[in-house]
């Protein structure tokens, strides 16, 4: 449907949109927008009223091109000219932002980033986070700032890191955990240091945990890492346990950049041994190879930190492939919960501010940061959604996604040349779900990921007194499951993990 798109004009574009039946009406716009052809941008131009039509095809057509391969200037243009100056749904605008970064981030990676139109990109973003008011729609452009990876931005994001409120910082912590280790700066590090010390003032326990990540990560000194581990002596259990969790997750983990030196230092008898590694909190990190072969290395890991109490703080899972030292994050969704201390009679620790009541997720899919979901947000939101729970998923991402096109022509030595097509689209589904049970005090978790993937190669030699053609198709389709059920009506809290793949058809 793409490569038959691309050869057609813009009426005809526009007649199969407007023609189309509705249900396949998204699929048409995703293939229109794969096609990044003049005339189907123009047509979808023409076609799309963001004022009225429905969320959902406005939202496919965003991430549709937040997930682009290779996104022109065009197509950036396109999307600023839909989000310009228009009263949009919160849920299109916010989507609208985090694609923006991605489109500013990949032209920026194709060396295209003098280009004007990826400059009026960044100011979008960067003016958008100067006037916004709300702590949500800060948050929305620093997620945004973390697809861009500009380090030109690092100086902002450091700033709402250490100065604002637990959630900007986190968000900001989150965005520059995404940039390669050559641009963490000894003043990132810094910065970073400070917060996990609360040199200046005190931080929720998740923005130290994430400044620790940051440290741990991206090319660690021995000074921080023997720190890190110093300081957990300080902390309350399961900050300490997750703490050190990751540290022994990461000295497993035969990829990790950081591995032979905290081996080193984990020989010095006076950090490594039971008074340290002994904590019995519940938080855990881990991290191991789910395939392995000489080109490509895939791993899942898991992060869980409770609160004292037992109950489930954030929860993050990950998907990574590494090949020749580039790292791809296929998948990484958070889920978060908040406030549930004051609902289950507990204090708030020392020096940490008193957090609203909320359950959320954020997720991470092909190195494009999604716009987060909340579940609830509020006690009376709550028991609005406990009372009134369809106890159907929430949809994080669905639809059809152009991952590969890639086109080249070789010239041989024997004076014919070789045109080589390669195209992988990914067919994705993947919701979430989060139950709360008050009177049963228990909570249970669902993360579903389905997805198809094709890929088509042809190479076509064509010459005076010859023509050939070799043409390959590729077909697989997987599903993984992630559930957690938690009960914590007694003591100790009871947990159950189950991560379920199912088999995987492979054509």
């Amino acid at each position: 449907l793409i490569q038959m798109l691309r050869g057609a004009e813009e009426r005809d574009v526009l007649q199969l949109l407007r023609g189309a039946p509705q249900e396949m009406l998204p699929f048409l716009v995703e293939a229109a927008l794969a096609a990044q052809s003049g005339a189907s941008l123009a047509a979808l131009s023409d076609f799309l009223d963001f004022s009225k039509e429905p969320k959902s095809l406005l939202e496919k057509f965003l991430y549709s091109a937040a997930f682009s391969p290779h996104p022109s200037g065009e197509l950036l243009h396109l999307v600023l000219e839909k989000l310009d100056g228009k009263q949009l749904d919160p849920e299109v605008w916010e989507t609208g932002v985090v694609a923006v970064g991605s489109l500013v981030g990949k032209l920026c990676q194709q060396k295209m980033c003098e280009l004007q139109v990826v400059e009026r990109g960044v100011e979008t973003i960067l003016g958008g986070l100067r006037g916004a008011k709300k702590e949500a729609e800060v948050v929305i452009y620093l997620l945004a700032m973390g697809n861009m990876m500009l380090p030109r931005t690092i100086p902002t994001l450091l700033d709402h890191a250490e100065g604002g409120p637990a959630t900007i910082s986190r968000a900001a912590l989150s965005a520059l955990h995404r940039f390669p280790a050559q641009h963490i700066s000894s003043k990132v590090k810094q910065a970073m240091r400070r917060i996990f010390h609360q040199k200046r003032r005190s931080y929720d326990r998740t923005c130290l945990l994430a400044a620790a990540r940051v440290l741990l990560d991206k090319e660690p000194s021995p000074m921080d890492i023997i720190n890190i581990l110093l300081a957990t002596t300080e902390m309350e259990t399961e900050t300490a346990t997750f703490l050190l969790q990751k540290v022994q997750s990461s000295l497993r983990a035969e990829h990790h950049p950081a591995r032979k030196m905290m081996k080193t230092i984990l020989r010095d008898p006076q950090i490594n041994n039971y008074h340290f590694f002994s904590k019995a909190g519940g938080s855990s990190s881990f991290s191991g190879p789910l395939t392995a072969t000489q080109d490509l290395l895939s791993t899942f890991g898991l992060d869980l930190l409770f609160m004292e109490g037992g109950f489930l703080r954030k929860s993050i899972s990950d998907f990574s492939l590494l090949s020749h030292g580039q790292q791809l994050h296929a998948a990484q969704v958070t889920l978060e919960a908040q406030g549930m201390e004051s609902m289950l009679g507990e204090n708030t620790l020392e020096g940490e501010e008193e957090p609203e009541l909320m359950a959320g997720m954020s997720a991470i899919f092909f190195d494009v940061q999604m716009r987060p979901i909340v579940f609830f947000q509020g006690y009376t939101d709550l028991m609005a959604k406990v009372l009134l729970s369809s106890g159907e998923p929430t949809s994080v991402v669905k639809g059809n996604l152009l991952l590969m096109d890639h086109h080249q022509v070789i010239p041989l030595q024997s004076g014919l040349q070789v045109t080589i097509k390669v195209q992988g689209g990914l067919g994705l589904d993947i919701s979430a779900n989060m139950d709360l049970d008050i009177w049963e005090q228990d909570l249970k978790t669902s993360i579903n990921a389905r997805g198809s993937f094709a890929i088509d190669f042809q190479a076509e030699l064509d010459g005076p007194f010859l023509q050939a053609t070799l043409r390959s198709q590729t077909e697989m389709e997987t599903s993984i499951h992630l559930d957690t059920t938690l009960r914590f009506s007694g003591s100790p809290v009871l947990m159950c993990l189950q991560l379920r793949q199912e088999q995987v058809p492979y054509r």
